[in-house]
């Protein structure tokens, strides 16, 4: 009888941790995610992932522009991390529809061809679709007008240049990305620029100096870390990979996004 009473209590107490498990991971998860759907001037339809939190007020947005690899599963997930963390968040797929009956990223055969067409993207078009989603962001009654940018490798660049051209954002996080071949165009920051950036990864970190003199002699803030290590495209690779470096840099990173966020 004395067994069963304890093997009730470890039963029982075991349940209620599950069950307060259970219930921060609830807290945890986003409200809901949904696509959205935008007219560009050209006729074509830009798609966007949409990843609502769960708040009682209006909160902070973020848009998230993607690695050369489009807005595939990984970009996905990520999305609806940072919307855990208390962000209305929008993931635009700048190749949807750029090729002819292919509407998302993950319609394309494989990821060569995914590159393929993230290359042959015009550039002024990839800003009218950072502006059709910040506008978008900006109108939504659940979004308090603060509104950031946070890009990977090709979309860490994207970001970068997005920031010279529209000087509303809040700030800008850019995650293994170059800074604007036309380093003159720096001028136009008016947010402040964090760079995550692996120590292995020279080719672009070889450009960290020149910009660095660049922000500094417009007088725009402009800083970043640089994780030992760590490779390019270490947040992707290092939510897969098994422990090391690029698993430490994303942990690292992680915790300096979010603060730098809030």
């Amino acid at each position: 009888m004395k067994l069963n009473l304890q093997l009730l209590v470890l039963v029982l107490g075991f349940s209620g941790i599950l069950q307060a498990q259970g219930s921060q991971q609830l807290a945890e998860t986003p409200k809901h995610g949904e696509w959205v759907d935008f007219k560009r001037d050209n006729g074509s339809i830009l798609k966007a992932l949409v990843v609502y939190p769960e708040s009682g007020e209006p909160s902070k947005a973020v848009i998230i522009v993607h690695e050369n690899l489009g807005l595939n599963k990984w970009i996905s997930d990520f999305s609806k991390k940072v919307a855990g963390q208390g962000f209305v968040v929008i993931a635009p797929d700048l190749i949807s529809n750029s090729v002819e009956g292919l509407e998302r990223t993950t319609d394309f055969e494989n990821t060569d061809k995914v590159r393929d067409a993230i290359y042959t993207l015009d550039q002024k078009q990839v800003t009218k679709d950072l502006n059709l989603v910040f506008d978008y962001v900006k109108n939504d009654p659940s979004v308090n007008g603060e509104i950031s940018v946070v890009g990977f490798g090709w979309g860490g660049t994207q970001s970068f240049n997005y920031a010279a051209q529209n000087p509303n954002l809040e700030s800008v996080m850019v995650y293994y990305g170059t800074a604007p071949k036309d380093l003159t165009s720096l001028r136009n920051i008016k947010s402040p620029i964090y760079g995550f950036y692996g120590a292995a990864d020279n080719r672009v970190n070889g450009t960290i100096p020149d910009t660095e003199k660049a922000m500094k002699e417009y007088g725009n803030l402009y800083s970043f870390d640089i994780y030992e290590g760590a490779g390019h495209a270490f947040m992707s690779r290092g939510a897969e990979e098994a422990y090391g470096p690029n698993t430490m840099a994303y942990e690292k990173s992680w915790n300096k996004l979010i603060t730098l966020l809030k």
